[in-house]
């Protein structure tokens, strides 16, 4: 049997893709291995209705509701090959599975490249952040830290001054302008330019950052801007992908439409936001997107 569309990731934009596509009857396959980006945070915030749920409850909520519908099938395992054409779609599994398809949906394939810095990613998640606005609230208004990997460690920066009284470790990463500088002291950023030699963990919560004359400098939280790495799949299905300051993601258009006529994107792998609230948006999009081409073809 061809499906109308497999669903490469079983997070919450794919999740929310194969919900509208459920919802119009159509046959759907998600595969999923199990590896969410954010499964490192003990709580996720700023999704409507869900503040403060742990991830994997929000998930596994979904995933329930998901299934309800008979027309989803669930695989657990990891997409290894896609090829063909729309209409004519080839998936191939890790463990020998195949799949045929009208439809490809890409909804997983990012990982976060983290400094080389001993304990920033074994707290990653926990004391370790990328995004003021899921984790910036519960850090109480206290020290903040932010360690620049980029001149992209700016913008971090700058706004982080509204969750907490800001130092940036510049870490030889690069060394901002006078324009720059002038910015950060409006903006109260304390800037540290002496080299950071690892992360431990502080009193309760926080995180000490360790420079490389000794000192400690204790924090509530430090964020950081990791680089985005996509997976050798998608690169082998050979997308456009769309340059950022983080990383290649990607490109698609208004609909999540891909270069490639029958494959859309969505969630982190098309957008570098890394929230709940826009994977879901734009889990739904594509949903309706593939919903609508299989209806109407392929403009």
């Amino acid at each position: 049997m061809t499906l109308d569309a497999v669903i490469i990731g079983g997070s919450y934009a794919g999740m929310a893709a194969g919900l509208q596509l459920a919802r119009a009857r159509r046959q759907v396959l998600v595969v999923d291995a199990g590896e969410p980006r954010n499964r490192f945070a003990a709580h996720s915030h700023g999704f409507l209705s869900q503040d403060g749920t742990p991830p994997a409850e929000i998930a596994a909520d979904a995933r329930g509701q998901l299934m309800e519908y008979p027309t989803v099938e669930w695989r657990s395992g990891r997409v290894t090959s896609i090829t063909g054409e729309a209409e004519d779609f080839t998936v191939g599994l890790a463990d020998g599975g195949t799949f045929q398809a009208r439809r490809i949906i890409l909804a997983a394939g990012v990982t976060d490249e983290l400094p080389d810095i001993p304990g920033v990613a074994e707290q990653w998640g926990t004391r370790v952040f990328h995004c003021p606005y899921c984790h910036g609230y519960e850090l109480g208004q206290a020290a903040i830290g932010v360690l620049a990997s980029s001149e992209l460690a700016m913008h971090h920066a700058l706004m982080l001054p509204d969750w907490g009284t800001t130092t940036l470790f510049l870490n030889a990463a690069f060394e901002p302008t006078a324009d720059q500088l002038a910015q950060l002291d409006v903006r109260g950023t304390r800037i540290e330019r002496g080299l950071v030699s690892r992360l431990q963990a502080g009193r309760g919560e926080g995180v000490e950052v360790v420079l490389s004359d000794g000192r400690q400098v204790p924090l509530a939280g430090l964020f950081v801007a990791p680089r985005l790495r996509l997976s050798p799949l998608v690169a082998e299905v050979g997308c456009e992908l769309e340059e950022t300051p983080m990383g290649n993601l990607v490109k698609t258009d208004a609909m999540q439409a891909t270069s490639i006529p029958g494959i859309f994107a969505c969630g982190d792998i098309a957008r570098a936001a890394g929230s709940v609230t826009f994977a879901v948006a734009d889990g739904a999009m594509a949903g309706l997107s593939v919903h609508r081409s299989l209806m109407f073809g392929l403009s």
